[in-house]
């Protein structure tokens, strides 16, 4: 058995840095592109010798406002108003977040490395050489909602079961790293996603590659853009287009699909249309046994699985009462009631936000950190509502029509 001989380092690395330019062009205007791994230590030192020698007027990085605040602020998440982000139902996308963030601390902590540390070392890099720092990435929260809106419920499934078999596997080691740094791999790794994924390699990928490249298509001068390896070839293919491509779109997040609205409006108007049923063909206190069901099957399960999280008593009352009204309306869920009174009756304290990405490595911790425990009480009142909601829907219909 034969193997592919690896690269050199120096080969590596040269792969990993492209100098573009066009004709039209000032000789003052020349983009450097740097591909890096967001947990490889290696990607610190060619980011900042890179900036280092270039000397550009501005570093562009692979970030967006959110982002690049919570890496350059290490305090800066002690400073989340959970209330706000549940009020606001932003709460999933910082949970998605968060577990990409602790993914990528495990793996950093093998390695020796922080997470994103190389981007942090690309801006300060660019402070001591008094270049511009621009964000070039799309907003996270609208490429995870682009995710989720255009992802159907079976990939989505398949797309979780991937994530845990994988999770399952052994950690990276550096060599693996280098390996996967090389240009050849990435475009191969990139290229298998979009066979297994390719609406989630549209989105994560292409979709950003080209977002990426009309915002540094925008920056003057001689610039160092510092990105993930995966985006080098999309990004340079996209620059060197003689038109522009339009973004526009890509920011727009898509309406919910007509299978969840359909489900929306259905669950109420089976369920009163059932009691309505009850009441007409077998009178009024069968209708009313079977809106008492209905309540309690709902109830119940839900303030168990706020018990579970557990959460304050308030909370699981909480889940308790508002349980058979929610589960009639699509616009609000039982667990973003309960997770906004537990973040009202218990506020997480300044050092659990600060250990939440270090925490949620750990399972048990998540139900002793108070900022994780408001993530479990809107995850388990949620599971058992629904569940509530179909035993309490199919019971009423059997009951209605049977």
């Amino acid at each position: 058995m034969t193997t592919e001989p690896q690269p050199s380092a120096p080969a590596q690395r040269a792969r990993l840095v492209r100098r573009l330019s066009r004709p039209e062009w000032p000789d003052t205007r020349e983009v450097v592109l740097v591909g890096t791994a967001h947990i490889s230590p290696d990607s610190l030192d060619l980011v900042r010798e890179t900036i280092a020698a270039e000397r550009p007027d501005g570093v562009a990085l692979e970030l967006d406002e959110g982002r690049f605040e919570a890496l350059m602020d290490p305090e800066a998440i002690a400073k989340l108003d959970l209330k706000q982000v549940v009020r606001e139902r932003k709460l999933l996308p910082l949970l998605a977040g968060l577990a990409l963030g602790a993914w990528q601390a495990k793996m950093g902590l093998r390695l020796g490395v922080e997470p994103g540390a190389e981007m942090r070392e690309a801006a300060l890099a660019a402070r001591e050489q008094g270049a511009k720092i621009h964000l070039v990435d799309r907003p996270v929260r609208t490429t995870l909602l682009r995710v989720w809106r255009r992802t159907g419920f079976w990939s989505r499934m398949k797309l979780l079961a991937g994530g845990i078999e994988g999770g399952g596997g052994d950690e990276p080691t550096e060599e693996d790293l280098r390996e996967l740094l090389s240009g050849d791999v990435v475009s191969r790794l990139v290229a298998e996603l979009g066979e297994e994924f390719p609406m989630l390699k549209e989105v994560v990928i292409d979709e950003r590659d080209a977002w990426i490249a009309e915002e540094v298509r925008r920056i003057p001068g001689r610039v160092v853009v510092v990105i993930g390896a995966g985006h080098l070839d999309g990004v340079e293919e996209t620059l060197l287009r003689d038109e522009p491509e339009d973004v526009a779109p890509l920011a727009a997040i898509p309406p919910p699909g007509w299978v969840g609205k359909a489900v929306g409006i259905a669950i109420p108007v089976v369920i009163l249309g059932a009691l309505a049923w009850t009441f007409v063909t077998r009178g009024p206190e069968a209708a009313a046994d079977g809106a008492l069901f209905w309540v309690l099957v709902n109830s119940v399960p839900a303030a168990i699985g706020a018990a579970v999280a557990l959460a304050h008593p308030l909370t699981i009352l909480a889940a308790l009462i508002s349980a058979p009204f929610t589960s009639l309306t699509p616009v609000l869920g039982a667990g973003y009631v309960t997770a906004f009174v537990q973040a009202w009756v218990r506020p997480p304290r300044v050092f659990e936000l600060t250990a939440l990405k270090k925490d949620a490595l750990v399972v048990r911790r998540w139900f002793g950190n108070r900022a994780l425990r408001i993530a479990l009480a809107l995850l388990f009142p949620t599971i058992g509502s629904a569940i509530g909601t179909f035993v309490g829907g199919g019971r009423l219909l059997s009951g209605a029509f049977g």
